[in-house]
């Protein structure tokens, strides 16, 4: 068990790798068409030739908006395993350890039905956007891949949240 759990581990790590990666070319792409949208104020202004050339970059806002689905799904396995999700303890802490196992127990097996859902539900979503066709406006980029990058890391959400319900069924042992 202890092996999966270090593979899992290993696998949402490449996967905040990933998450990174789309926020800075987020971060990259959209400070380019930000200064590229000076190019026609300016050839309006100056009249210099060379600046009629510089324009925005088409389609920015679909590749910053299909990167940011990128990062959100693929840092949630991560920060789940960091502890970075927010919880509010205040009530629990003045509770057992056993009660408080069991209310983590409970609120674990919920997630791990809605990350379920989202997993097999976002599939199916998937499989129909790629039988319709469905592209982006601007830049015709297909819809489905990106919705099967949020299934994967929903399922590696899951994977992460049994082997919390196993280990707190162990310490409830």
């Amino acid at each position: 068990m202890k092996r999966f759990e270090s593979g899992i581990k290993r696998l949402a790590e490449y996967m905040s790798y990933i998450a990174g990666a789309a926020i800075i070319i987020m971060m990259l792409l959209s400070t380019a068409d930000v200064l590229l949208r000076l190019g026609s104020p300016l050839y309006s202004k100056f009249k210099y030739l060379f600046l009629s050339f510089i324009q925005p970059i088409p389609g920015t806002y679909e590749l910053v908006c299909f990167l940011g689905s990128v990062a959100a799904a693929f840092a949630m396995a991560h920060t789940s395993i960091k502890g970075g999700h927010v919880s509010v303890s205040l009530v629990t802490r003045l509770l057992t350890d056993r009660t408080r196992t069991i209310i983590q127990i409970i609120t674990n097996t919920l997630a791990f039905v809605f990350f379920g859902l989202l997993s097999w539900r976002s599939i199916l979503y998937a499989r129909e956007l790629k039988f319709y066709g469905e592209v982006s406006m601007t830049l015709q980029l297909p819809y489905y891949p990106f919705v099967y990058g949020v299934s994967f890391a929903s399922f590696v959400m899951c994977i992460i949240l049994i082997t919390y319900i196993i280990n707190d069924i162990k310490v409830m042992k």
